[in-house]
């Protein structure tokens, strides 16, 4: 008998042992999977529209003509539509961009591509929207847990090569070009800034919460490379940047004109100001850096009137999104959802010669400055690849939207349509978050009709009073996703 029970002990105790194995097992398969797929991930160009990107960029080079505008971008990271006084901000300073607003166009319908930064700054950069540019993701420093989480889900880690941006064009018409600020589109060989057609960069790749948080500085023809190591103190960044454009400004040639895309990483945290920039706003910290914001663009318009083409000079200021966790937004929302107050920011175009100081409702969007600059110049566009913005140049100068309605992003996925009068929410995921618990409730409601002009906050839905306007937006959402389905990178 006991030898019965010795036997059916050593059996439980080999199944047992299975049993605790086979979890093991899993877990070491998962691990070995994981590490396979994210070893072997790699994000593919398109080799025939690379050769087509090469070929339009060689058909439109020339000199630029003698009346091409200079063109100076100003885009920062996370400021708020109401973070300046321009839009009624009555605790920050911010009057270097005050005046330009007092005699330019000041846009209160613009809207950036997306609730996020890089695929809003792809968007703006090709004039498409963040799906048809190929990057509809944040990437993260090569090699960090988050760049390989978008490699195991098979997100894009860079903007893809075969993409045309606006630095690409402007060197082919003849313009001096210079970035200043955050790429945040990759930082992979073949897709950094001065392969994208920027003669020179000084900047860093990332966010400024991102680790190591390095400065690199190089030209087109000797690529780039670290100038200040991390960790870098950060309360030097407004001088740097400011350092540098003008350095650019100064040194480029008068007799062509330059393009110069400043792309500051405030007021996007962790928060910095250097000691003579603390205590000037009534906004604590977050009101000293929008300040120190200000003033580099004081300098950048110093250094562009010593230029002597101040008047023929276009200068844009924008938001690469909404404030994220503090700032003043507008409406519902703030940075990361397609609510008003993650993608309605401010915008600014002064120039001297062209536009008349006015305030517009016209809707506009970010993927509208390429279109807009070929206009201006006179450049046709790529012939193998829609452009999903418009030419705005007749807004800038008082004119109505060329926009019927406009079409919001997040993630690739289209979660709203807005026209000069509502905006159609498709049926989606609406975060709860409560104090203080950490992961919030995801519930999906909707779809969700707004009147812009009655409920700006998006407070109350009216799908039911308005059931005619609620079909034909919602009816423009559906055939805009049948279309991108269709043809997602809009290749002709």
């Amino acid at each position: 008998m006991p030898a019965i029970m010795s036997a059916r002990l050593k059996i439980w105790l080999k199944r047992l042992g299975l049993l605790l194995a086979l979890p093991v097992l899993a877990v070491i398969f998962a691990i070995g999977y994981v590490s396979v797929k994210i070893a072997t991930y790699q994000q593919l160009d398109d080799a025939a529209h690379m050769a087509s990107k090469a070929d339009y960029l060689k058909s439109i080079a020339r000199a630029a003509p003698d009346k091409a505008p200079d063109l100076v971008v100003i885009l920062f990271d996370d400021l708020g539509y109401g973070d300046v006084g321009f839009t009624g901000n009555q605790i920050i300073a911010t009057p270097h961009m005050d005046g330009l607003a007092a005699k330019g166009m000041v846009l209160e319908n613009y809207y950036a591509p997306a609730p996020v930064c890089s695929p809003s700054r792809a968007a703006m950069l090709t004039g498409r929207l963040p799906p048809r540019a190929g990057l509809t993701h944040v990437p993260f420093p090569s090699g960090t847990t988050f760049d390989r989480l978008n490699r195991f889900f098979g997100n894009p880690v860079r903007l893809p090569r075969e993409e045309i941006v606006l630095a690409d064009i402007l060197q082919a018409v003849g313009y001096e070009t210079a970035m200043v600020g955050k790429w945040h589109m990759g930082d992979h060989a073949g897709s950094l800034p001065t392969q994208f057609g920027f003669q020179r960069f000084f900047g860093t790749y990332y966010s400024n919460d991102m680790n190591p948080f390095t400065l690199v500085s190089g030209t087109a023809d000797k690529g780039e490379a670290i100038s200040h190591a991390a960790p870098f103190d950060q309360t030097q960044l407004n001088r740097l940047y400011a350092e540098s454009a003008e350095r650019f400004i100064a040194e480029a040639a008068t007799d062509k004109p330059l393009f110069l895309y400043f792309a500051h990483n405030f007021p996007h945290v962790p928060l910095y100001a250097a000691p003579s920039e603390k205590g000037r706003s009534d906004a604590g910290l977050y009101g000293d850096v929008v300040q120190g914001l200000d003033d580099t663009v004081g300098r950048i318009i110093a250094a562009l009137k010593q230029r002597g083409r101040f008047d023929n000079t276009l200068i844009l200021i924008t938001s690469d999104n909404g404030p994220w966790w503090e700032g003043r937004g507008v409406g519902r929302g703030r940075k990361g959802v397609s609510f008003e107050g993650g993608i309605r920011v401010p915008f600014i175009a002064h120039w001297p010669q062209q536009i008349k100081p006015a305030r517009s409702a016209a809707l506009a969007m970010g993927t509208d400055l390429l279109p807009t600059m070929l206009d201006e110049l006179n450049v046709p566009p790529p012939p193998d690849r829609v452009l999903d913005g418009k030419s705005i140049a007749a807004s800038l100068r008082g004119g109505a939207s060329p926009h019927e309605v406009l079409y919001h992003y997040a993630a690739g996925t289209l979660m709203a349509v807005r026209s000069a009068t509502h905006k159609y929410r498709d049926r989606k995921a609406v975060a709860y978050p409560t104090d203080p618990v950490r992961l919030p409730i995801w519930q999906a409601h909707g779809p969700w009709l707004f009147d812009m002009r009655a409920d700006p906050q998006e407070a109350y839905d009216i799908s039911m009073q308005q059931t005619d306007m609620a079909a034909r937006l919602k009816a423009q959402l559906d055939a805009k996703n049948a279309e991108m389905k269709a043809n997602p990178r809009g290749w002709k």
